[in-house]
């Protein structure tokens, strides 16, 4: 994938396309969209102890990736968090 790639804008049919992939993704991985909220939920909870983030604009979802070991695709976690600032904590 080029960086153009990143600006093209796709069709309503690929966009269906990955939603189905993340979906069949997701059920391979066994993980229920209440865990995925509990694990977003943990995500944030201890992120936000360090730096203040923008939960709006929050992205986690479970994706492919290819295996390190060769075994073919393995379900992987991704997360885009965007930071707004960092928080500074005092040391004991």
């Amino acid at each position: 994938m080029g960086l153009m790639d990143l600006f093209k804008k796709k069709n309503s049919g690929d966009v269906a396309k990955d939603r189905l992939k993340l979906l069949l993704v997701s059920d391979r991985a066994n993980c229920s969209p209440e865990m995925m909220e509990m694990i977003k939920n943990d995500i944030i909870e201890v992120i936000s102890k360090y730096m203040d983030i923008d939960t709006d604009s929050l992205n986690i979802q479970i994706t492919e990736t290819e295996s390190d070991s060769n075994n073919g695709t393995v379900p992987a976690l991704y997360a885009n968090i965007p930071i707004k600032d960092m928080k500074h904590r005092q040391q004991r």
